[in-house]
């Protein structure tokens, strides 16, 4: 089997899929890439049993034809190749020499037989989005999923499908975060679970811009196409929180306050607080805003003060300043408003304004206060 390609596209459309190779994997033939070639096209594909990405490129070749070939040493090589056309010549042993215009490389691939075989797309319902629709909800929910392997429900995003719009929610119990988007419908009412890895793939893979993206999903596997890039993922199998008892129907208080200033202060303020709490205490009357932390054990303390539009109580009440910080970078306006009631119920995060068929809801619950 031999093939041509072009260096600088091959490492191009190998970095796309390299993520989802494990560096300490149970079996060595996970650390390859699968090489398959039929009619001219080349389709590689990585997988870690739980993920699997395939890639096309378009290729010169007489032959059809596979091997596995191992992934490190094949990118550290792409790396350091200039744009060139590449030979690749695979023996019958498996056995890959790679030809440069003045250089020659061997590495021994594997069989492509024991490469793990990757699910089949059996009974399976689809809805499509733009791609930079999917990319948003990603970036927006993404941050706010937990990393608690004991509640393996809460390690995934939650997406929650009807005939009026996609909606997709993370939370880690402490903090929650509800995307919903009214221009993408599904043809039933549905709803599962996809783990964090493949969706940090996605990011990484997908454009941002309205390509149409064909997304079809069965009772254990999602599948995700763009063009010539696909992925395919297991989801969890677990039964997601019943997020919506949590969010306060009414929260009387309104504080509109802007955003860059708020992080800003937040990031100074945290500084000065405990490393295990990150607590921030905010005390809010009439059009000013107080920031105060501090650490009992160094003796550390901040305080900061700022201008604030706020309709309600006067009101002391803390947070995690990591958690604001991170769920702020998600609104995208320049003012943020925060809708509060009492020291102990959960406060929201919204942007003052929303986007045409987009609705952002973030919650962050309180700490206790330690006066």
């Amino acid at each position: 089997m031999k093939f041509i390609v072009s260096s600088s596209s091959l490492l191009k459309h190998l970095q796309q899929i390299s993520g989802v190779i494990n560096a300490n994997t149970v079996l060595p033939i996970l650390e390859d890439f699968l090489f398959e070639i039929e009619d001219k096209k080349l389709s590689v594909v990585a997988t870690d049993l739980e993920t699997v990405m395939r890639v096309q490129m378009d290729v010169e070749s007489k032959v059809n034809g596979k091997v596995c070939i191992p992934a490190k040493i094949l990118l550290d090589t792409l790396k350091n190749i200039a744009e060139q056309p590449l030979t690749f010549n695979i023996d019958k042993s498996f056995s890959v020499e790679i030809t440069s215009d003045n250089g020659k490389y061997k590495v021994m691939g594997e069989n492509p037989d024991n490469f793990p075989k990757e699910p089949s797309a059996d009974d399976t319902t689809g809805f499509n989005m733009t791609s930079s629709a999917l990319l948003t909800a990603i970036n927006k929910t993404l941050f706010a999923v937990s990393g608690d392997d004991l509640r393996p429900a809460m390690t995934g995003v939650f997406f929650e499908l009807t005939k009026d719009y996609v909606q997709f929610v993370a939370t880690d119990a402490h903090r929650l975060v509800r995307y919903k988007r009214t221009d993408t419908k599904a043809s039933k009412v549905d709803s599962f679970i996809v783990p964090k890895k493949p969706l940090n793939l996605l990011k990484n893979a997908l454009p941002d811009n309205d390509d149409e993206l064909t997304i079809s999903y069965n009772s254990n596997h999602l599948f995700v196409q763009h063009g010539s890039t696909q992925m395919i993922c297991r989801l969890i199998d677990a039964r997601f929180p019943d997020y919506k008892v949590v969010i306060p129907a009414d929260n009387p208080y309104k504080l509109i306050v802007s955003k860059s200033d708020f992080q800003g202060a937040l990031r100074r303020v945290n500084v000065f607080s405990n490393k295990s709490t990150n607590q921030v205490a905010l005390s809010i009357s009439g059009s000013e805003l107080q920031l105060a932390a501090q650490d009992v054990d160094f003796s550390f303390e901040g305080n900061e003060r700022m201008n604030c539009s706020y309709d309600g109580e006067d009101l002391q009440i803390a947070f995690n300043a990591k958690f604001l910080i991170e769920m702020l970078n998600a609104a995208d306006t320049a003012d943020v408003k925060m809708e509060l009631s009492t020291p102990t119920k959960a406060g929201l995060i919204k942007p003052t304004e929303q986007a045409e068929g987009e609705d952002l809801l973030m919650l962050v619950m309180p700490l206790m206060l330690n006066n």
